[in-house]
């Protein structure tokens, strides 16, 4: 895995220590005469959550080097409003400026840095003085709070049109000024180590395979605040604990990297969560490719909501690009391959739940596979249109979000199911157990209190409703299927279609589908009954169908007795073809397996549409 970041990160970027991409949401602006002309809003400002505009290329300090020595530091050209220019939008009192000593004495030292880089690049000189003028200080805090600035906001600046951050004057300079940092970092370890082994020799890369000098703590990896991680970012690799440490080794030199392996794939992997990745259920999702792929040709984001699927659903053109690559159009993609990292954070540290690599052709069948099972009927019988995405699919295992609740705290409950729909869409693995456990109480629940009869009868929530009741479906078809398919079962995997099967080999997908009719003859017969059968005896009948199907059908007579004659025959005649398919009668007992079967037949038939011959009419 650590080979292939850094791979990437040689492919696509320029890792180098002392270096990272950064979001700047601000820049002020100073004259080229050095007077101060105001601040603007850099990014889409448009956009309700604006993140402002990525440089690539911004000079970084490690955690370790910004608490080396005495003096307080900070980072330099790009640093927060409150660093900067001392802003805190909270002090009215005092034109905004902040009175913490410590955002002074970082303030002093960013002007120091400025001040120095400028014997390389002479306009930093002209920004220095800007700064260091308090008149300039008060108008800079009133302009970032007219325009609603935060403390933590990222800050940098713009000398007439250009930005020194993007110059290459101060690069030189800035790799000096780490390298005396490095040397006095270095005197002070081996200076507290005394006769303790340090890591100051050479020793195996992990990552490279070469021989280096370990780097002892690793830069963070940022963008999982969603997931758990913290907003300074989380450590791939760390050891800040005596009990992960063996050998005398400190820290991270129990796990040798280099400095400059650290920093490619801290580069890669925060580069690969802005652009590629996405929240699945509480875990961030990371993808990549061997070989570049067009946006609209990437399997894994046909599981998304992707906007570059507006004509062709997903599961069309995941037809199409199977078909294209199985018969030489798109040779191109013949030797791709594709890498997945599933990621949280956890107390300050990056926690990798799945990794997974494969063929693209693999991955596009799978892809492929798992649309084809998801696919069933909605309620009303219309066929199959746009599969469900992931996301929907995981959350249907959930009861509904209660108000104000949580995103995080809402979907924690889902735990290894989500890891295994995961796989299953991509590796094409089976279903886990767990998802039927879940959604068979959940379907009789959402049967049984009558929120399915208020959908049909197209009450109100009744797209969500449907959609919700779809989705389940679907993903209790998909697991059967998969079971039988990968059981060898070929033949009974086909049983399973998105509309009815009259020929399904299962009594529990038929007493299912008993259900559904005997609660069409009460609705036909009784059109504004209150709590039908359905209500009361639909969770007793999925378990112990022999005791209630009998019971219901000797009722049935009484309903057929309200109808009329031809279409009581038409119903009597359905009745009697589903009981012939029972053979010696209803089982006693389903078990959860069976049960899920019982729901798929009288959902499949309770969609089914019949022609009565205009009986019904």
């Amino acid at each position: 895995m650590l080979q292939l970041l850094l791979k990437y990160a040689a492919e696509n970027l320029e890792p180098e220590p002392g270096f990272a991409s950064k979001d700047v949401r601000w820049a002020v602006i100073c004259g080229q005469d050095g007077k101060y002309q105001g601040v603007i809003e850099l990014g889409d400002v448009n956009t309700e959550k604006n993140l402002g505009t990525t440089f690539p290329k911004c000079p970084d300090l490690s955690q370790p080097e910004l608490v080396l020595g005495s003096t307080t530091k900070c980072h330099f050209l790009v640093e927060t409003a409150k660093v900067v220019m001392l802003f805190d939008p909270a002090k009215k009192d005092s034109d905004y400026i902040t009175p913490d000593e410590g955002s002074h004495a970082k303030h002093e030292f960013f002007v120091s840095l400025l001040r120095q880089a400028a014997l390389e690049m002479s306009q930093l000189m002209t920004v220095a003085d800007c700064i260091s003028n308090q008149d300039v200080i008060k108008q800079a805090c009133r302009d970032l709070k007219r325009q609603k600035a935060q403390a933590n906001d990222k800050v940098t600046f713009r000398i007439g049109n250009a930005f020194p951050v993007e110059s290459h004057q101060w690069h030189e300079w800035w790799r000096n000024f780490r390298k005396n940092l490095a040397d006095t970092k270095s005197e002070k370890r081996i200076k507290k180590a005394g006769p303790k082994k340090t890591a100051t020799g050479v020793m195996r890369c992990f990552a490279s395979g070469e021989l280096v000098e370990p780097l002892l703590t690793h830069p963070k990896i940022k963008g999982l605040e969603k997931v758990g991680g913290l907003q300074s970012g989380d450590a791939l690799i760390g050891f800040d604990k005596d009990a992960f440490c063996s050998y005398d080794l400190q820290q991270s030199a129990n796990a040798a990297v280099s400095e400059q392996a650290a920093t490619a794939y801290r580069d890669a992997l925060n580069h690969l969560i802005k652009k590629n990745g996405h929240v699945l259920a509480g875990m961030k999702i990371v993808h990549w490719f061997k070989e570049k792929i067009e946006p609209p040709d990437d399997p894994l984001s046909w599981l998304q909501d992707d906007p570059n699927l507006q004509k062709a659903s997903a599961e069309e053109r995941a037809r199409e690009l199977l078909d294209s690559i199985r018969t030489g159009k798109r040779i191109d993609l013949l030797n791709n391959r594709y890498y997945a990292l599933t990621l949280s954070g956890a107390a300050g540290r990056v926690m990798v739940r799945d990794w997974m690599e494969g063929a693209f052709e693999e991955l596009v069948e799978n892809v492929s596979c798992w649309f084809d099972d998801l696919a069933i009927v909605d309620c009303f019988g219309n066929p199959p249109t746009k599969s469900p995405k992931l996301e929907t699919v995981l959350t249907s295992l959930l009861l509904p979000r209660k108000h104000k609740q949580e995103y995080r705290d809402w979907v924690a409950s889902i735990g290894p199911a989500r890891m295994g729909l995961w796989q299953a869409a991509i590796r094409g693995t089976g279903i886990p157990h767990v998802v039927v456990s879940r959604l068979v109480p959940l379907h009789n629940a959402f049967v049984s209190n009558g929120t399915l009869e208020a959908a049909l009868n197209a009450n109100e929530n009744v797209g969500l409703f449907i959609s919700l009741l779809q989705t389940r479906m679907g993903l209790l078809k998909a697991y059967h299927t998969r079971k039988h398919r990968i059981n060898g079962g070929n033949l009974m995997s086909g049983t399973l279609k998105p509309g009815l099967n009259e020929d399904h080999p299962s009594s529990a997908y038929h007493c299912g589908r008993l259900m559904a009719v005997l609660a069409d003859v009460q609705r036909a017969a009784l059109p504004d009954v209150g709590a039908g059968i359905v209500q009361r005896y639909y969770a007793a009948a999925s378990a112990t169908p022999a005791l209630i199907l009998g019971r219901l059908t000797r009722l049935s007579q009484f309903h057929l007795s309200k109808l009329k004659t031809p279409l009581a025959r038409w119903y009597e005649k359905r009745l009697s073809s589903i009981w012939a398919l029972l053979g010696d009668g209803p089982p006693r007992t389903l078990d959860l397996e069976k049960q899920s079967l019982f729901a798929l037949g009288y959902y499949q038939q309770m969609a089914f549409r019949e022609d009565k011959g205009g009986q019904d009419e």
